[in-house]
């Protein structure tokens, strides 16, 4: 059976990252690409690295006739999404890239986003997108919100050594560096090679990153008590990746253990030998998350460090993944591609 969907905000960085996995897949055809600012425009005079590709003209979302559509990606802007989203058909399946639905709370919404939720009721009915946590209720579900690429990969990290309890919950450091596709590709100054490259900052200081929501939010509900970990995030001149490391206080072999138990059957999650560090490069263009874990030299601590493609993983591989899940294909079709490298 061939699905067919619409990717809605197809002219960004993750509606093309979506192109590219899709047409890999053996089940699913992109019957829309809507793109308000461009509409009218040839995926090719976009994005030049898709022209062998045949795919539809891009178009406006009021030009997408939704009674054909199976399952429909929404990458648009957070505030932009939730008005899109509260307009389409209420039987179809959807998957939304953006901030909008992701936080449960719509007062936890209004204070890291800046304006009140204006569809509450579908923010309720909404289950949160990492697909090795929430399988079953992805499977059953009619909206998927996707997580944020950061908070994906400090997910990876630290949710199964919060449910086992082998960390000190009170002590939790994540330091966290990201490439510059992650801030999207809008033009902004900050974002210019020349103020960019040969070098690295940190933003965000002092707890202000919206993805802390989602930490949050899931951390909490995993301890059952509030929890809020220490997080800085860095921008590095670099196109894709994301790089976390995690200090915690715990034993190390106990949380090489634990690992080793959660992920032993997820096809995505590549555990390393003991003292072994990912690399961004190792897992670039893949829908893969690389996880290492060493012993600090102070007695009682260890180093968690996990590594992902923000654009696959993080954001695009992910909501292919629980798409796959909503129409009853193979979790893992379109997405066992392997990395690229050098």
């Amino acid at each position: 059976m061939t699905h067919k969907v619409a990717i809605l905000g197809a002219s960004g960085y993750t509606g093309a990252e979506l192109v590219r996995l899709i047409d890999q897949h053996p089940n699913i055809e992109i019957a829309a690409l809507g793109a308000e600012r461009k509409a009218g425009l040839t995926m090719a005079e976009v994005f030049p690295h898709l022209r062998h590709l045949d795919l539809p003209t891009l178009c406006k979302i009021s030009e997408i006739d939704f009674s054909e559509i199976d399952l429909c990606f929404c990458a648009l802007p957070h505030k932009t999404s939730q008005e899109v989203i509260s307009a389409l058909p209420k039987d179809l399946k959807i998957v939304d890239l953006s901030a909008d639905f992701r936080l449960r709370d719509p007062d936890a919404y209004a204070t890291w986003y800046g304006n009140p939720h204006s569809a509450v009721e579908m923010q309720e009915e909404a289950v949160y997108g990492l697909s090795e946590f929430y399988r079953d209720e992805i499977k059953a579900a009619r909206l998927v919100a996707g997580t944020g690429c950061n908070a994906a990969t400090g997910q990876f990290a630290l949710r199964p050594l919060i449910s086992a309890g082998v960390i000190d919950l009170d002590e939790i450091i994540l330091d966290l560096k990201c490439a510059v596709s992650g801030a999207g590709r809008a033009l902004k100054e900050n974002l210019l090679h020349a103020e960019l490259s040969e070098g690295y900052n940190a933003y965000a200081i002092g707890g202000t990153h919206r993805h802390l929501g989602e930490f949050d939010q899931e951390f909490s509900k995993l301890a059952g008590r509030p929890i809020k970990v220490q997080f800085t995030p860095h921008l590095i001149p670099a196109n894709r990746g994301i790089l976390a490391t995690v200090y915690v206080k715990g034993d190390a072999q106990a949380i090489y253990d634990t690992f080793a138990k959660t992920y032993a059957d997820e096809p995505f999650i590549e555990l390393l030998p003991f003292g072994q560090a990912p690399s961004t490069h190792h897992v670039r263009g893949s829908n893969f998350c690389h996880i290492g874990v060493t012993a600090d030299r102070i007695e009682g601590r260890a180093i968690v460090i996990a590594a992902l493609d923000n654009l696959t993983k993080g954001s695009s591989g992910q909501a292919l993944q629980n798409a796959n899940l909503m129409l009853g294909e193979e979790e893992t079709a379109g997405l066992m591609m392997a990395p690229l490298f050098p």
